[in-house]
């Protein structure tokens, strides 16, 4: 009450000496310092052999940005220094796995939609599924989907086997001693990641591939503990190992497999190098392009962003990448030979008993991380 009795005070004070002043013309407000335009560079972090040969250098050319172009090797290291912070990185992208927790943490920014045209060009059933990691699909586009599943060089496993007929269930190639036995001959490679391993486990095992419950892990680590002595890789190359034949056998991923079935025949090789669909379904996966908070260039990444997003570009990365970009205004320019591949473009049947993607609790995480520890350890 006091404060307002002084201001009523002040006022009346204020208003007296007024009365006997000559009016005097308002003084202009000073006008706005012009925003700096951002520089002309783009700082991106993605996976390796994941974008078309020239794609770059057709971005610079058309805007006059600079891209400097960073690879990672696993979610958990892109996502180690998204928390760490100051990352250096205006784009990044992370496995939709990762990036709920990521845009949960605030580590990823608000798209600016407006700055999006091609927005439009994406598939609405592949925007559905992200939603659940990205409500309302406000941090995340996707750049690439696909599946992880059994790989392998078809001819050299069917020499390994000798009279054992393939699995009805691909996973058996890779988790059942009676299989792995026989195949650590020509090399068994899993992916290097506990992310990828665990949860193919998990649903082998017919646990929830993104299950919070640490006995679970105990199962299946159980499960791989008796197949440990025939993986001949734990692979961050696996593109490489399969085309060079350093394993006929792994848990891979499609969108890989089949970019090392076509390296193969390049280097010459007759062998035949092919994904399979697992009977009881393989675990899909959506690589998604996301602008950090920390980003220093938002506006030349939403340029990216959009260049990305045009039907010649998206067609691009599945005839090269041999993934799926949901971008479905891309189609009509996909090579038929890449459209028809059902491990590229995935039938509705077997889409259904896909196992799609989720999220673990950080008590799961480490869960999960100790359990492949112990596994890869052999302990």
């Amino acid at each position: 009450m006091q404060k307002r009795v002084l201001l009523l005070a002040t006022v009346a004070v204020a208003a007296l000496a007024a009365c006997g002043k000559k009016e005097e013309p308002v003084a202009q407000a000073p006008a706005p310092a012009p925003v700096a335009a951002e520089e002309k560079v783009l700082n991106i972090y993605n996976w390796p052999d994941y974008i078309p040969e020239g794609m770059v250098a057709a971005f610079e050319q058309e805007t006059g940005i600079k891209v400097n172009y960073d690879t990672f090797e696993t979610n958990e290291a892109l996502h180690a220094k998204l928390v760490a912070g100051n990352t250096g990185y205006d784009i990044v992208v992370p496995g939709a796995v990762f990036a709920k927790p990521q845009i949960e943490g605030g580590l990823l920014q608000p798209l600016d939609k407006a700055k999006i045209a091609n927005l439009g060009n994406l598939d609405p059933d592949v925007m559905k599924i992200l939603d659940k990691a990205d409500p309302g699909n406000q941090h995340l586009i996707p750049w690439g989907w696909s599946f992880t599943t059994v790989g392998i060089n078809k001819t050299k496993v069917e020499k390994a086997l000798g009279k054992t007929p393939m699995p009805e269930n691909a996973w058996d190639l890779v988790f059942k001693p009676e299989y792995t036995a026989k195949l650590k001959s020509c090399g068994i490679a899993y992916l290097d990641s506990p992310t990828e391993i665990l949860p193919a486990a998990l649903h082998y095992i017919g646990k929830d591939a993104y299950s919070n419950d640490a006995a679970d892990y105990k199962a299946a680590t159980e499960m791989l503990g008796k197949v440990r002595k025939d993986i001949r890789l734990f692979s961050a190359t696996m593109i490489d190992d399969i085309a060079g034949g350093k394993a006929c056998a792994v848990v891979g991923w499609a969108g890989d497999i089949n970019i090392a079935a076509g390296r193969a025949k390049e280097n010459g090789s007759k062998d035949v190098i092919e994904a399979l669909l697992p009977s009881t379904g393989a675990l899909s996966f959506f690589d998604t392009m996301a602008i950090t908070k920390d980003a220093k260039h938002p506006d030349n990444a939403h340029k990216f962003i959009e260049f990305y997003l045009r039907p010649e570009n998206a067609a691009k990365m599945a005839n090269e990448m041999n993934y799926n970009t949901g971008n479905k205004a891309a189609i009509d320019q996909v090579d038929p030979a890449i459209a028809g591949n059902k491990t590229i473009f995935v039938e509705s049947a077997y889409l259904a008993k896909m196992v799609p993607p989720s999220s673990f609790s950080n008590e799961a995480r480490e869960a999960m991380a100790n359990a492949y520890n112990a596994f890869k350890q052999g302990k």
